[in-house]
């Protein structure tokens, strides 16, 4: 991820530390894989996310209003918690919107995005 400083890097950082570095229901690992893929960080080595999670992180990060409680209920069913799913759904919006932002900003420089 680039620098998403700027006037509020300090509340940036604390948003994304406290997202994955926070204890949880789900590895940090986990969670900074499915931040990382949710961002469109293309060339980072994204550590592998377990397929049914990727797909989900992808609808998520993509088209959050398509999410439906099926996905959610197929995701519990294959032995996801409700705290866990929080957690990941959490941590992919926060990566689609650091992703966004960035591209955003990219924009207004009038830089291609990386």
């Amino acid at each position: 991820m680039g620098d998403l400083g700027g006037r509020y890097a300090a509340y940036t950082t604390r948003l994304v530390d406290g997202v994955l570095a926070s204890p949880g229901h789900t590895p940090a690992e986990l969670r900074r894989a499915v931040l990382a893929r949710a961002f469109g960080a293309p060339g980072e080595d994204i550590p592998p996310i377990p397929p049914a999670l990727a797909a989900y992180v992808d609808k998520v990060a993509r088209h959050a209003y398509r999410v439906t409680d099926e996905d959610l209920a197929a995701l519990q069913r294959a032995g996801n918690s409700d705290d866990a799913l929080f957690e990941l759904t959490v941590s992919a919006a926060l990566g689609a919107a650091l992703g966004r932002l960035e591209r955003g900003l990219a924009a207004l420089r009038g830089q291609e995005p990386d």
